[in-house]
């Protein structure tokens, strides 16, 4: 994986990691990103996250089992 992680630009100062996983089509649908963080392949900053609700900040980094990155970028 190359050292430079695609940014995201979000409006607002805070978006949910389910709603990310979204937006930043690191996953399909809603399900897809249930099921991926119920499997633990979701990473946020280095560290496993399992819940769809956790606020994500700017500067954050979203990684989907080693195969899907990006870093938020909010614009609020």
């Amino acid at each position: 994986m190359s050292s430079e992680i695609p940014e995201v630009e979000v409006e607002g100062d805070m978006i949910r990691l389910g709603q990310f996983l979204k937006y930043a089509s690191l996953v399909d649908t809603g399900g897809d990103a249930k099921a991926v963080l119920a499997d633990g392949l979701v990473f946020v900053n280095g560290e496993v996250e399992t819940r769809r609700g956790r606020q994500l900040h700017d500067g954050d980094i979203v990684d989907v089992a080693e195969a899907a990155i990006a870093r938020v970028r909010l614009l609020g």
